[in-house]
């Protein structure tokens, strides 16, 4: 039996309190030089963007949001440039979304669109896995 897909989206941040209070300083003080463009695209100075929290409630795949150091954790073999969107199913994660796709993203619409188009479509799921 197939598991139900899911979408893992990696921050290239740190999940520890003092990880996330310095980012969020870096993303005021200097945004251009801010290295997650996820965090850049998806959250504000303190909290999540109220379009991408509700783009993520309407898809139609169980979604996960990890960090760098918990995706360490979970996937210790998996080697892949950060910030990256996975597709997760019976196999090992592949990449529907990389860091370059990300960065190129100008604005929030730009990567839900992405998302759609890339990580919901039949062809992703069966995807080269990444080891």
């Amino acid at each position: 039996m197939m598991a139900e897909p899911r979408l893992i989206f990696v921050y290239k941040a740190d999940s520890d309190l003092f990880s996330r209070v310095t980012d969020a300083a870096h993303k005021i003080l200097s945004p251009k030089t801010y290295s997650c463009d996820l965090c850049m695209l998806t959250h504000g100075w303190l909290s999540e963007r109220r379009s991408w929290s509700d783009f993520i409630r309407a898809l139609p795949v169980r979604c996960q949001f990890l960090h760098r150091d918990q995706l360490q954790e979970d996937f210790p073999q998996l080697e892949v440039e950060l910030p990256v969107v996975l597709l997760l199913t019976d196999a090992a994660p592949s990449v529907c979304l990389d860091a370059t796709a990300i960065r190129g993203c100008e604005g929030l619409d730009d990567l839900m669109a992405l998302v759609r188009a890339r990580c919901l479509q039949p062809q992703y799921s069966r995807a080269q896995p990444h080891a």
